[in-house]
């Protein structure tokens, strides 16, 4: 696996949870705990990045300019890795918020 492939696996998951936990704060209604919380952001995360990065065009960002501009990191700080993985944990949290909360009634 290449490293630039990784490390923007890795941004994926990251800005998920943050999307995750963001939506798990602002529902409090759900109720839900951590673990749906960061499996949901994590999960969704990566979803979201590759959803986004397919409606996107996928491979339009030059990997070198792009490894230039961000310090060696390559093309993982780029707009579907931190967009989509943020709203991608974020969309799927909820989901998994509203689920469980209409399980408990």
């Amino acid at each position: 696996m290449d490293t630039n492939t990784l490390v923007a696996i890795v941004i994926q998951v990251i800005t998920g949870i943050i999307g995750g936990q963001a939506v798990g704060a602002a529902l409090k209604t759900a109720a839900l705990g951590q673990l749906p919380k960061i499996l949901g952001g994590a999960i969704g995360g990566v979803g979201g990045a590759a959803i986004l990065g397919s409606l996107l065009g996928g491979g339009t960002v030059d990997p070198a300019a792009a490894a230039a501009a961000a310090g060696g990191l390559g093309s993982a700080l780029n707009v579907q890795n931190i967009v989509g993985g943020a709203g991608g944990g974020a969309i799927l949290t909820a989901i998994i918020g509203a689920v469980m909360g209409a399980m408990k009634k």
